[in-house]
């Protein structure tokens, strides 16, 4: 037993050393040796008041020693966390690359479950990344503006330690990690309703949001909320956004009659010193490369007409105010689209899609028509989901909520996707008939011009004013002859110039 207490003094701070196994077998004491391990194990897991000091040393002349060092500590402490890679998981729609757009978070920042933890923009909608541990964030794999990979990590997170004491037990030291800064949402199993706009204000003005009190539906924090939390801190009262007054013009010279006119010198021009910029094709940018390039295979069928949207424009007029009452907004889109609705249930074919091959036509059942939409990201598509089961109220409302998640960047892929046929309302814009280009697997398109007040002549041969527009169709000329989509498109415009008369097929 000399060699246990050697190991036992060694452990109490006495200063002994523990001979090596070599040592031990060139003494003939193996089995001392396994008993040494042993107690050892022992004495780690046990409490030390009934183990003695010796009072004398043992092994005077060992061949070797074994130091052990102080990494072995006699403490009461916390476990460390555990680092883990938080990787991007599959967003579906077959993406396998994002670029992200924005860190909400960085180096050193606390995170709970379901915080954002950045943007990221696929080739179809713009995502929001949430965290699915707490912890601490200890490493960050991109940048701005780089390609993410499916699968591969985003951020290391050190979860949090398990505040369980262990009493009297030999760990490895660890530095800890002491991170006094405190990030915009610190709240443990509690979801804060923020837009990843809202989140970074609070962020850069060193805000909890937990701390703030959201006046949005379902306690959602607002923009507003921030500048008045932050104003009560401060104690300062928010500008209004200064104005951008144009300047005063300079008062013209007059000059007597007969005089030759005075020639302003001419300024010289600021030579160009602009460079060529190179940047990748990315985003919602690269996604309209590849469908673009998959239509240029489609053989297309073009078709224009004029609609006379008078009578449409009128009951337009007296349904706004009802619709208003209800905290909706009608425009003429929800008209179009059912419409083209009920169009399609005479000629089904325009909600179709041809397989790769050639080989089958599908027939959709579900009329799921795209809404072409310009945002600051580029060109995008929502879509309005079974159409033909939708009042003109309904499909007025999903696209006042289209439209609001549009302009705010937050549509999901599941806005972005299942579209069978598609209008696009290029006449907000600008133009009165266009081409468009079919977005594949559908097989018909719509183009919308600016509404026009023109002279026409009425039954009686008399010049009145009419609210013309005008229509593009494109369709695949593989399955769509042309008499089909003049049929298509004399009955969507009968619906729109007497609109009374999609009474009598509405169901």
């Amino acid at each position: 037993m000399a060699t246990v207490r050697a190991v036992m003094a060694l452990l109490r701070g006495e200063g002994f050393r523990l001979p090596s196994r070599r040592t031990l077998l060139r003494q003939g004491l193996p089995a001392v040796y396994e008993k040494t391990k042993v107690c050892v194990h022992h004495y780690r897991c046990c409490n030390n008041d009934h183990f003695q000091t010796p009072q004398y040393p043992v092994f005077n002349k060992p061949s070797r020693r074994v130091g052990i060092h102080s990494r072995f500590l006699r403490t009461s402490t916390a476990v460390n966390g555990q680092v883990v890679q938080f990787k991007l998981s599959d967003i579906g729609e077959g993406i396998t690359e994002v670029n992200v757009k924005e860190w909400y978070v960085k180096v050193g920042d606390s995170v709970s479950q379901f915080d954002s933890i950045c943007e990221v923009q696929s080739d179809k909608a713009s995502v929001t990344i949430t965290s699915r541990y707490d912890g601490v964030v200890r490493k960050i794999y991109y940048n701005v503006d780089d390609t993410a990979f499916v699968g591969k990590p985003l951020i290391d997170i050190e979860t949090e330690a398990v505040k369980a004491v262990v009493p009297e037990q030999d760990v490895v030291e660890a530095p800890a990690v002491l991170n006094e800064e405190h990030t915009h949402q610190e709240i443990k199993g509690q979801k804060i309703l923020a837009t990843p706009a809202v989140r970074r204000l609070a962020m850069e003005n060193n805000i909890k949001l937990s701390e703030v009190v959201g006046t949005g539906k379902d306690e959602r924090i607002l923009k507003e909320d921030i500048l008045n939390y932050l104003a009560k801190q401060t104690g300062a009262i928010l500008p209004p956004s200064p104005e951008i007054v144009p300047p005063a013009p300079e008062p013209a010279l007059t000059k007597p009659k007969g005089a030759s006119p005075v020639l302003k010198p001419i300024t010289p021009t600021m030579p160009f010193m602009g460079k060529d910029r190179t940047e990748p094709v990315k985003g919602i940018q690269k996604a309209m490369v590849k469908t673009m390039s998959i239509a240029l295979k489609i053989p297309h069928f073009g078709y224009c007409d004029e609609v006379d949207l008078t009578y449409l424009i009128k009951l337009r007029k007296e349904l706004k105010v009802v619709t208003e009452d209800r905290g909706i907004k009608l425009s003429f889109m929800p008209f179009f689209l059912k419409a083209a609705s009920l169009g399609m249930l005479q000629y089904p074919i325009l909600n179709a899609s041809l397989d790769e091959n050639c080989q089958f036509i599908t027939y959709k059942a579900s009329h799921n028509i795209g809404i072409a939409m310009d945002t600051q990201q580029g060109l995008i598509v929502p879509v309005v989901k079974n159409v033909q089961m939708l009042s003109i109220f309904e499909i007025a409302a999903e696209l006042n909520r289209l439209l609001t998640l549009g302009s705010a960047n937050q549509l999901g892929t599941n806005d972005l996707s299942g579209g069978t046929f598609t209008l696009s309302n290029i006449g907000t814009i600008g133009g009165t008939y266009a081409k468009p280009v079919i977005l594949p697997p559908e097989v018909a398109i719509g183009a919308i011009g600016k509404i026009q007040i023109l002279p026409r002549f009425n039954d009686k041969g008399e010049i009145i004013k009419a609210h013309i527009m005008n229509v593009s169709w494109s369709a695949d000329h593989r399955i769509i002859d042309g008499a089909t989509m003049a049929r298509f498109s004399n009955l969507w415009k009968s619906y729109l110039e007497n609109p009374a008369s999609m009474l009598l097929d509405l169901k």
